[in-house]
């Protein structure tokens, strides 16, 4: 089920209803429709994959258990290799099974062997790198002793296929959303009223900014060869855009969604077009998988402790883990160790941490250094973003030669130039908006708030309007359902 469409229209107020006027009285009974709303939630794409949530849930409720009763070391690592196994066996079998058969292929042509192996119709799941993450982190924290593994199957139930994030974030802790399965939840108007603020807003990236953002990145994508490098530069600039309105709208309504059910998530993108540096803009871009690698993978690893090669060995293992997290493809994985090459000379000069708060904090504008600082670091993240989009490693290559090319000194033309330019008025407003928020936890959290009522209800009014006014006759998925 698509946040953007009618199922959910009529979904999601029906389940308010149900949650806050039926199951208020009881904790149990809430968790519980939270479950079966969950499933259906997910089942309404593909129920037959319900069976990988459900098997996800059983093999890391009973390693909880598990962990909880034994204290010998070597059991409790067996446990915690079981979970590792079992999830990441179903991830890999899912999501990586064809891309490794293939690469396995051209390996032995390269040597002049022909084999021919049988490859699979394999579907995607949605989300599985999501609940997967998810719930794997628990049986680590618990094996850990971070956390005291829980006796409520129910509640556990609840907080794997916890609907508003299950499909694409934010990947959620374990020490901090399962504890709220636990406790009472009363109705807040203030919490419920900011939650719908910010899901007005997600509405507002996903239609406005990235859907119309993705009719010109992907005509030019698509037909790159066609184009001038001038032309290909708008294409990967409409692209920028359209992935984070696409992936922040989504967060921004999976909080604001859970937020009228009274669960806090965490923030999952805090303005990272704003960056002055990379490492500041993976602080602020999709923090929930940053900072999962940073506490899963990069710190066990050693993270930046150890002598300069470790150090590298660490950062081009986590960026290029990351890049494979996204897809089965090398153009993840190449964009995944550009990030790396971007990232190295910050860590090792130890000005990775320099830029750690907002940006022109306390002023309207930034000076001269901040502004060529993000100018800069916003270039870059262009870039890798051509990778990121690409159909293969030769479309990136092709893609990115052109731009280096005469070419690019040219007029941008093709055939959708009319709305690009029309585009670039909802974009200019957004960016303003973005700016005047970036301290906020979304951009709109305090806007208009101390104004008047008419005042405030004309803005949101008007940013309904640009809704409306913007919104394509079809459904479009979100960009991270892929992943």
């Amino acid at each position: 089920m698509f946040f953007n469409s009618i199922d959910f229209a009529i979904f999601l107020p029906i389940l308010f209803l149900l949650y806050w006027f039926v199951a208020d009285k009881n904790l149990k009974v809430q968790n519980f429709l939270v479950v079966v709303a969950s499933y259906v939630f997910y089942g309404w794409w593909d129920w037959r994959f319900l069976s990988l949530i459900l098997f996800s849930t059983i093999v890391d409720y009973s390693v909880g258990i598990g962990l909880k009763n034994y204290e010998n070391l070597t059991k409790r690592k067996l446990l915690l290799w079981t979970s590792i196994i079992a999830n990441l066996g179903v991830l890999a079998f899912f999501k990586y099974y064809n891309f490794l058969l293939e690469n396995l292929v051209e390996a032995f042509s390269l040597f002049g062997h022909t084999i021919n192996p049988q490859g699979l119709n394999i579907i995607l799941p949605v989300g599985i790198s999501f609940y997967t993450f998810q719930t794997l982190s628990y049986s680590i924290d618990v094996y850990k002793r971070k956390l005291e593994p829980t006796n409520d199957f129910v509640a556990f139930m609840a907080f794997v296929s916890f609907f508003p994030q299950l499909v694409a974030g934010p990947i959620e802790r374990a020490t901090h959303l399962l504890p709220q399965f636990n406790k009472k939840r009363s109705f807040e108007y203030d919490k419920a009223v900011d939650g719908l603020r910010q899901i007005l807003w997600g509405f507002f990236k996903k239609i406005v900014i990235a859907d119309n953002a993705a009719q010109v990145a992907n005509e030019i994508f698509n037909n790159s060869t066609d184009y001038s490098g001038s032309t290909l530069v708008l294409g990967a600039l409409f692209f920028t855009f359209q992935i984070y309105g696409d992936f922040s709208g989504y967060s921004d309504i999976a909080i604001g969604t859970a937020r009228l059910f009274g669960f806090n998530l965490i923030q999952n993108f805090k303005f990272p077009y704003f960056s002055r540096d990379i490492a500041e803009f993976w602080r602020r871009w999709h923090i929930s998988l940053s900072t999962w690698f940073r506490d899963y993978l990069y710190i066990p690893l050693g993270g930046s402790r150890g002598g300069t090669w470790m150090k590298i060995r660490n950062i081009f293992i986590i960026f290029m883990v990351s890049g494979l997290w996204h897809g089965a493809n090398w153009t993840f994985i190449t964009w995944g160790l550009l990030n790396a090459i971007y990232f190295l000379p910050l860590l090792l000069l130890k000005k990775n941490r320099v830029n750690i708060n907002t940006v022109a904090e306390g002023r309207y504008l930034p000076n001269l250094k901040e502004f060529f600082q993000m100018g800069t670091t916003f270039g870059l993240t262009v870039l890798a973003w051509i990778l990121f989009r690409a159909e293969n490693i030769g479309h990136a290559l092709s893609y990115l030669s052109t731009i280096f090319s005469k070419s690019l000194l040219t007029i941008p033309h093709f055939t959708g130039i009319k709305h690009a330019l029309m585009q670039v008025i909802p974009i200019s407003i957004f960016i303003i908006i973005e700016w005047i928020g970036r301290n906020e936890e979304f951009a709109i959290a305090k806007i208009g708030l101390n104004s008047k009522r008419w005042i405030r209800w004309s803005w949101y009014t008007f940013i309904i309007f640009l809704i409306g006014l913007y919104m394509q006759t079809v459904e479009t998925p979100f960009i991270y359902f892929q992943f």
